[in-house]
This record gives C-alpha cells, structure tokens and sequence, in this order.
C-alpha cells in the first residue's frame, strides 16, 4: 500500500535540496569577491573529486567487494576502518596531485579555500542534491496520486514489489530525518575546504605531515561516520560531526589567517 509523505518530509528534502545545490554555489561567489581567488580552482576541485573519488576509488571498492565482500559487510569495524582509509588516501591523494600539478603556478591559500568549496561542492550536488530533487518528485507525485495510477498499470511480481519498497521510504521515514541530509553536507563542506587548506600547505611548504593529516582526519571521520550510524540515532552522529567539524575549522581558520611558512614545494 502507498502512503503519504509528510509536509515535514517534504521539507526536509526541500532543504536538504537547497543547501546541498545552493551551499556551494553561495560559497563559490563569496570566496571569488572576498578572496579574488579563481574560479578555476573550483573547477578543478570538482573534477578532481569525480576522477578519484568517482573513478578511481569505485574501481577499488569493486575489487574488494569482489575479493572480501562478505568479509567486510559481516564486521562493521573492519567496513569503517577500509571505507575511511579508502576516502582518505584517494581523495587527499587526488587534493596532492590537483595542487601540485595542476595548480603549481596560481597556488595560494585563496586558491585551497576555492579548491575545497569545488571539491566539497561537486560532492554535495551529485550525491545529496540530484537526490533530493528525485526524491521531491516522487513524494509530489505519490501525494497527487500520480504514482499509484502508474502502479495500477503493472503487474504484481518482484519488479514492483522492489519499487514499492524502494519509495515506502519516503512516507516510513520520520520527517525531521529529511533535514539531516542538508546538516550533513553543511559538515562535509566544512570539511572538505579545511582538508584542502592542509594539503595546500603540505605542497606550498614541502611539510609532509600536513597531508598525513589530510588523511588522517578524513580517515577518522568516515570510519566514526559508519560506526555511529549503526550504534546511535541520526541526530547524535550528526551532532558529533558538526561538533567535530566546527573544532577543525575554528583551528584551521587560525592557521589561515595567521600563516607563516618557508616556501618550498612538496
């Protein structure tokens, strides 16, 4: 049976949808005017994010999956320990290789900010942004009646069976959940423009352990993101990471505003 999605639900998404899509692109404009840094540092950070992320990491994951696959999703502990070792080296990997290489000439800590707000921001839109937008259709169009006419049109059987659970989603699931999707990419945004400002320095300075770091902390949260998620309430994860994150970002904006540093490249 279809239900009803929530006014609730349907907001959460809403907002989910606006600060997943419109975050960054606030922050593209605000860091361009407040730092005159090039757009084309967000260009890279995103592109950077889908060939190592997207590509390269998903191409390991099948390997894994195929090689450990029931071994890894029988012991949770060793899941968050390889998906945020994984998240780490590739993507703090792929920051290294984007500023060394391919913004050797304009880098500067204006530049990281921009990096990160593409990196970060390319993330939030493919995987929470299309999302919720798909999401938002669905729950209209289950609310309008549309979806239960299409269903009426298919046959019982596995194929709508899966639909149905698929969907059910959307009505079974507390609204305020909706919301916690947008606070997420709030904290994944944070995150991703200070782990930028760490590698930067790693490459303008030739300072190794700034990178380590990177690793380290991108680690740390992803690993503590799957372990949380199956051990406490959405609300409490989401209250560790943006408590987490906020501490990060009040040091890293510190070091920021008062860098001193030999230059050197890594």
């Amino acid at each position: 049976m279809i239900g009803e999605v929530s006014i609730v639900a349907i907001t959460g998404i809403i907002f989910s949808a606006v600060i997943a899509i419109g975050l960054p692109v606030v922050l593209l404009i605000l860091v361009k005017v407040k730092l005159h840094a090039r757009v084309a540092g967000a260009g890279i950070g995103a592109l950077t994010f889908v060939l190592f992320a997207l590509v390269l990491e998903q191409i390991l994951h099948g390997i894994m999956l195929r090689l450990f696959g029931e071994t890894l999703r029988e012991n949770i502990w060793l899941f968050a320990v390889y998906g945020g070792l994984a998240a780490g080296v590739f993507e703090e990997t792929g920051r290294l290789v984007a500023m060394k290489f391919w913004m050797k000439k304009s880098l500067s800590k204006e530049s990281s900010v921009m990096y990160g707000v593409g990196h970060g921001g390319i993330e939030a839109i493919l995987i929470v942004g299309f999302t919720c937008i798909s999401n938002l259709i669905a729950a209209l169009m289950i609310n309008s009646g549309q979806i239960e006419s299409a269903f009426s049109t298919i046959e019982d059987g596995v194929g709508r069976e899966t639909a149905l659970q698929g969907l059910s989603v959307l009505w079974t699931t507390p609204g305020y959940q909706f919301f916690l999707a947008g606070v997420e990419r709030i904290s994944a945004v944070t995150l991703h423009i200070c782990l930028s400002y760490l590698v930067y320095r790693a490459v303008k300075y030739g300072m190794k352990k700034y990178y380590f770091l990177a690793v380290g902390i991108h680690f740390l949260v992803d690993a503590l993101t799957v372990l949380l998620s199956n051990y406490t309430p959405l609300m409490i994860l989401e209250a560790v990471l943006l408590i987490m994150i906020g501490v990060l970002a009040v040091i890293v904006r510190r070091m920021y505003m008062g860098e001193e540093g030999e230059e050197g490249i890594y």
